[in-house]
């Protein structure tokens, strides 16, 4: 009954033009453009985040770009607007002109898109006019976005409660276990040529390698049968779907895509699908939905015929929380920038909602390095490439519009509360590690001593040539397994808010530089931290022969 209430409450408090209810102190406002029919459909996410002490207010999706626009500002008027949610697919075709196969009872359930003039990615063949929905968080017609925005891309009322419920699970979910600090990555092939095929299978190894911090568990999936991460070609299909079905933090594919498929991984004589539209209905996740960011071209074409895949992933039950996706055919340089831009607002700035952090992400496009090495040396070497630094000031621009977040830009994101650690091999018997930490919750402890990323604890076996066996193929999944591995010695415990001790077993063989990771799951919020050590050689008389790592093998080429 309560729920019910809140449901006829923001259907009957919500207008064109009419505020909600607000307290004495001034709320952040959320615009939601937004059709008549939708509305009902919509009414529990706006009780949600009413509740949550936005002050939401919906505008009609009628007329043009520019007028509603104007709804939006006026909406807000002199009160800080903090998010845009567009509610509705695209009335056009990808051609910027109305799509015939919307009639006009479909055509009033969408909101239609600002066409911006594309000048960098057409010289690579792309279409010439850009749906730019970070058109309407421009406030002061600037060319910067102000607001985080997001579009929900509901073709019916059924489709926009299935979205609606699965945000909605998504934050209210008590489940803090170990997916809340997985990553997921697949890289394919760039299809851009083998210098620059290289440089997108250099980024993926960075995002892996760097800026990550220690205490998230990392999976790699290459569709490049020569690759330590590549598991058995026959099965990438299923592979990059059970990564998406594990359930993960984030879930990012680097590499070359169409609006309804990823290129498919091409092996001597064959190729295989990696994912497609078709395989939409094979997701779901066993845990919490992962958040989808595609490094790649098309995957987002909001105005695409039929719907595309980051579409179609967001309206299924088990798909993706959120989608974040080019419209058109993106570049590597820029795709670098925007990868390396999400990782500084999500383990640096801890960006309290996905909105924010992709608002954030395309402000920083826009914007020159400064104190950035890696940016800088990253634009150095495409401005070479691009014959100068204004041309990729025009690319970063245009990838400002291209790119756009499919979903809830109010989604709030969870980062694990930090755990402090200290760990040193134990003075009393060198074969074990000592580990002391503090803890901020209670709950079951995981703790790992763990290679860093990007290092094998095997020497990887050396493919010249494609194998044609079963058996022979099997050891690609053997191999992908082991490399998908960091750690070395785990121990668990219960834990309660305070100090806490283990020990893990050490190995006599290390050497270099080792991290020990922690995860605490509680039943209100999670917990996690590393600390980094480095092990030297262990006295003679303390050795044991029976163990052996090969730490200091690391994946090729990184």
């Amino acid at each position: 009954m309560h729920a019910m209430l809140l449901v006829l409450l923001s259907l009957t408090t919500q207008s064109d033009s009419t505020p909600a209810s607000s307290a004495s102190a001034p709320r952040e406002v959320v615009v939601a453009v937004c059709p008549a029919e939708f509305r009902r459909a919509l009414a529990p996410w706006v009780a949600y985040r009413n509740g949550q002490g936005y002050d939401v207010r919906l505008v009609s999706n009628r007329g043009t770009p520019e007028q509603i626009r104007r709804r939006i500002r006026e909406a807000a008027s002199a009160q800080r607007l903090k998010f845009v949610v567009l509610v509705g697919d695209l009335p056009t075709g990808m051609d910027g002109k109305p799509a015939g196969d919307v009639d006009a009872a479909a055509r009033a359930r969408c909101v239609p898109a600002h066409y911006a003039k594309a000048k960098v990615n057409v010289r690579w063949g792309s279409e010439p006019r850009i749906p730019n929905d970070a058109w309407y968080a421009d406030l002061d017609d600037d060319a910067v976005p102000d607001v985080a925005l997001g579009r929900l891309t509901a073709d019916t009322p059924d489709e926009l409660r299935a979205i609606v419920a699965k945000i909605l699970s998504y934050e209210q979910s008590t489940d803090f276990g170990p997916w809340r600090r997985q990553l997921n990555f697949v890289a394919g092939t760039g299809g851009f040529g083998p210098i620059i095929d290289a440089a997108i299978d250099s980024a993926a190894r960075y995002l892996l390698i760097n800026g990550i911090p220690a205490d998230y568990c990392v999976s790699m999936t290459q569709a490049n049968w020569r690759a330590v991460y590549c598991p058995d070609p026959r099965r990438i299909n299923q592979t990059t779907i059970d990564r998406l079905n594990d359930g993960a933090f984030f879930w990012t594919y680097i590499g070359h895509a169409r609006p309804r498929w990823l290129r498919h991984m091409r092996v001597p004589g064959k190729h295989y699908s990696l994912l497609s539209a078709r395989d939409v209905p094979r997701l779901g996740a066993r845990q919490g939905p992962s958040i989808a960011l595609f490094l790649a071209c098309y995957v987002g074409a909001i105005d695409s015929r039929p719907d595309c895949l980051a579409e179609e992933m967001l309206r299924h039950r088990g798909g993706p929380v959120a989608v974040v996706a080019s419209s058109r055919k993106a570049m590597p340089y820029a795709m670098a920038v925007i990868g390396m831009g999400l990782i500084e607002q999500l383990f640096e700035h801890r960006c309290p909602t996905l909105g924010e952090a992709v608002l954030q992400t395309k402000r920083d496009l826009l914007a020159p390095a400064q104190n950035n090495e890696v940016r800088k040396m990253l634009d150095a070497m495409a401005s070479l490439v691009s014959a100068g630094t204004s041309r990729l000031a025009e690319e970063r621009a245009e990838h400002v519009m291209l790119f756009n977040l499919i979903g809830d830009p109010c989604l709030r994101l969870r980062y694990p509360r930090p755990v402090s650690l200290t760990a040193a091999p134990d003075g009393a018997d060198r074969a074990k590690l000592a580990v002391g930490g503090n803890s901020p919750i209670a709950g079951r402890a995981v703790v790992e001593l763990v290679r860093p990323l990007g290092r094998l604890g095997f020497t990887p076996p050396r493919r010249a040539r494609y194998p044609d066996s079963p058996e022979a193929l099997a050891e690609f999944e053997r191999t992908y397994k082991k490399a998908n591995d960091q750690r070395i010695s785990t121990a668990e415990l219960a834990v309660r808010p305070g100090a806490f001790h283990t020990e893990l077993p050490l190995p006599d063989d290390l050497k270099g530089t080792y991290q020990v990771r922690a995860f605490v799951e509680g039943k209100d919020s999670c917990a996690s931290g590393f600390v980094e050590l480095r092990l030297g050689k262990v006295p003679e008389e303390t050795k044991n022969s029976s163990q052996n790592d090969s730490s200091n093998e690391r994946v090729p080429g990184t």
